[in-house]
């Protein structure tokens, strides 16, 4: 893929810009050898700087479109419920997040709740469907995803401060919607791919690359239905899977409740086995 730098003039320059200089450099008695370098430096600095600027504007563009930056740092608890569908499965869910970095997953079937939950230092799991009432922990590869949900804003946001790195990809397309294309490498080293609408600036996708036990794991998400909710964005509608895959995880988004009070002890690993 072909780096772009929209927006730039600095970016791309004529030939008879380069001639024109040479010339100018000859001229002016300027060393040959120090005219080169000069030049080098040129090509190959301003569009490391422009990339550099883009992704950042892109990010800003991001969050403003969400709702803008102060609306969410002001997130201080979420709470989205709904629906979930793969093939004939069908259950409910609920997903609570809270700060520093507190989630918890449910999914609802047949009366029976399963739990994934994440308290900012310990990751752990209840399946019911398998037998197991009481709670276990998750091991570091298999509470990576969990983990990442964890961060209520996103990790886009302050994803410097966060030491993530990103990086300006060129533009690709969603299902024919143009967008640009952002590649975060976290900080764990695991990697997101982020497609921002360029007319709205909102994901319409995520691709991740999750190292599992050795293996590189290939997942994405499409997002879709956005609504505002307390002067924010949110998706309602999302499908999930592995990379490719055509059978996805449907999940309908029915209420999203902004700062609703959420106890610490909804994202503890309880002692025995249970809800809390």
């Amino acid at each position: 893929m072909f780096l772009s730098y929209p927006g730039s003039s600095a970016a791309i320059r004529p030939v008879s810009w380069i001639l024109y200089s040479r010339q100018s450099a000859v001229t002016n008695n300027m060393p040959l050898p120090t005219y080169c370098r000069r030049i080098l430096f040129t090509l190959f600095t301003v569009p490391l700087l422009t990339q550099a600027q883009t992704v950042d504007e892109i990010i800003a563009k991001n969050i403003q479109a969400r709702g803008g930056l102060d609306k969410i740092k002001s997130l201080q608890s979420l709470r989205v419920s709904g629906r979930l569908s793969i093939g004939g499965f069908r259950a409910a869910f609920v997903q609570e997040s809270k700060r520093p970095f507190k989630v918890r997953e449910e999914q609802i079937l047949q009366g029976m709740v399963g739990i994934d939950a994440y308290d900012g230092k310990v990751a752990w799991h209840i399946v019911p469907w398998e037998g197991r009432k009481d709670p276990d922990l998750l091991s570091a590869d298999d509470s990576k995803s969990l983990i990442q949900d964890a961060d209520i804003e996103g990790q886009l946001v302050d994803y410097k401060n966060k030491d993530h790195r990103a990086e300006y990809m060129g533009h690709d397309s969603v299902e024919g919607t143009d967008c640009y294309k952002i590649k975060l490498t976290l900080a764990s080293g695991d990697v997101r791919y982020y497609f921002i609408d360029t007319d709205t600036f909102l994901e319409l996708k995520i691709e991740n690359e999750l190292n599992v036990r050795g293996t590189v794991r290939y997942t994405e998400t499409y997002f879709g239905d956005y609504e505002k909710v307390d002067g924010i964005y949110f998706p309602f509608a999302m499908e999930s899977g592995s990379k490719g895959d055509t059978e996805r995880v449907k999940l309908t988004v029915d209420k999203i409740a902004v700062n609703t009070p959420l106890p610490d002890s909804r994202f503890t690993m309880p002692a025995t086995g249970g809800n809390k």
